[in-house]
């Protein structure tokens, strides 16, 4: 006698396809409000929020005292904040779910919040990682193809990369930076929230960041843009403006991963 065949999928296929389908769509207007709560969490935890960003701020300082002289290796550096800022701004997110709660924000929590799923975290950051080090070698060979009778002074860099002196630098640093960056903003804008808050593996945690991507492509440019800008204001202060800039883009952070999925 023959069988039927089962024509249903998988309790697994079928619980990931859900996951997939949940992703709500947010508003072009949803980023700012994300902004708002963001700073509802930083005055709820002004110490704690503050330590972090001067964290940020401290790498910065760091990156230019160490390696001030070697302008392309700086640069490359300075773009790992785009590229790992993610990972880096766990503790933040610990802190908006803590204050989210109804619980006072403890920063000694949030530092320890990577335990809870430690392996797919650190698969996560083997992923960035990876993507960090690319960037790195594509800066350094854009700077040896477009400086070819030396390295710039910091000030030659800048001026070049704002006032498009050298157009051919300018654009092929800025759009590969732009790739890299808007990649590493794809696979992450839900995923490190969602391995923290669900314990999700690594992979199905970058899916659901394309979803979230795929299913609000507007609101999520504006969100980029907005990342981009608190960064650059951070930067454009010698560092010291991270101080508020880096935890309001990790606390807001949070608040787009809540926006756009549902509570279990």
């Amino acid at each position: 006698m023959r069988t039927q065949p089962d024509l249903n999928p998988p309790p697994s296929l079928a619980h990931a396809a859900s996951e997939f389908a949940a992703i709500r769509p947010v508003s072009l207007a949803a980023p700012l409000q994300w902004l708002q709560l963001a700073w509802s969490d930083l005055r709820a935890a002004p110490a704690a929020s503050l330590f972090y960003g001067l964290a940020f701020a401290l790498m910065g300082w760091g990156i230019v005292f160490f390696y001030g002289n070697a302008y392309s290796l700086t640069a490359a550096l300075m773009g790992g904040f785009m590229l790992l800022g993610p990972a880096l701004a766990m503790g933040l997110y610990d802190l908006s779910r803590q204050h989210e709660s109804g619980a006072t924000p403890q920063l000694r929590h949030s530092l320890t919040a990577w335990r809870q799923n430690l392996s797919n975290l650190a698969l996560y950051a083997l992923v960035t990682g990876v993507v960090f080090l690319i960037w790195s070698r594509a800066s350094l060979v854009i700077f040896a193809v477009f400086y070819t009778s030396g390295l710039p002074t910091a000030a030659d860099f800048f001026r070049e990369l704002l006032a498009f002196d050298n157009i051919g630098f300018a654009l092929t640093y800025l759009i590969i930076g732009a790739g890299f960056a808007s990649f590493i903003f794809a696979i992450s804008v839900m995923a490190v929230p969602l391995m923290l808050d669900r314990g999700k593996d690594a992979i199905t945690a970058m899916l659901l960041s394309l979803a979230a991507i795929a299913r609000n492509p507007l609101p999520m440019l504006v969100w980029a843009l907005l990342l981009v800008s608190l960064v650059g204001v951070g930067f454009a202060t010698g560092f010291i403006g991270l101080i508020v800039t880096a935890p309001l883009a990790g606390h807001a952070s949070w608040h787009a991963y809540r926006a756009m999925m549902p509570s279990p």
